[in-house]
């Protein structure tokens, strides 16, 4: 008698589970060699004398595997903005009470996109230099971060009516108090950054995030203590 194996479920195979993490480290490894290629590259020879296939060759890929991360040398240049976390983690933020404060909440929330955006120290400060010899490049990257803050402040505005149900009734005290926490959010964010970029070691931006956070938290409480 012939016995068939028993079949064998993908997600319960480790191999099969493992799989996805290796191919993404792969991923990001491919997309950090063609961004070290191109801000290299452009450091040393200026933007416009390089060309897709040379950051190719530099990165040792094909330029059909460069389009396949970038649509051009500039948003390789650029690099991505940072992505608002899943949509899990948003609704955890909306629905935490107002009880709970809301400033740690988008501190949280943006430490956790600033983990997503994969983005590391050195092609942080390579770039951060870049962008200051070329307006057009930091144009580029700046519409990137108003993209997220557009997300972020529409995820605010969430929260705030989960808080107060009455400010449904107001869209404009809405919008303004929502885009009011959003620059301040943002000012936070930024302090973060270049703390995390000027430091003399690589240390995770998401652990600058919290700490900036934390640092206004205790600002706010011996304001409110006064």
């Amino acid at each position: 008698m012939t016995v068939n194996p028993t079949p064998v479920d993908d997600a319960d195979d480790p191999v099969e589970r493992a799989e996805p993490g290796l191919r993404e480290r792969k991923r990001l490894a491919t997309r950090r060699s063609i961004q070290l290629a191109v801000l290299r590259l452009a450091a040393d020879r200026g933007v416009d004398k390089v060309t897709v296939e040379e950051i190719s060759r530099e990165a040792d890929v094909s330029p059909r595997t460069f389009f396949n991360y970038f649509s051009s040398k500039e948003d390789a240049l650029v690099g991505d903005g940072p992505t608002m976390p899943d949509g899990a983690a948003q609704e955890r933020f909306i629905a935490a009470g107002s009880g709970a404060p809301i400033l740690a909440g988008i501190g949280d929330l943006i430490a956790d996109a600033a983990d997503l955006a994969s983005e590391d120290f050195e092609i942080s400060r390579r770039r951060r230099d870049l962008l200051k010899q070329h307006p057009r490049l930091f144009a580029m990257r700046m519409a990137t971060m108003r993209a997220f803050e557009d997300q972020l402040d529409a995820v605010i505005a969430q929260r705030l009516v989960a808080d107060s149900p009455e400010l449904a009734d107001d869209p404009a005290d809405l919008a303004n108090r929502s885009r009011l926490i959003t620059l301040v959010a943002f000012g936070v964010m930024r302090h973060a950054w270049a703390w995390w970029a000027d430091a003399d070691h690589a240390i995770s931006l998401s652990e600058r995030v919290r700490a900036s956070f934390a640092e206004v938290a205790v600002l706010l409480g011996q304001e409110q203590a006064k």
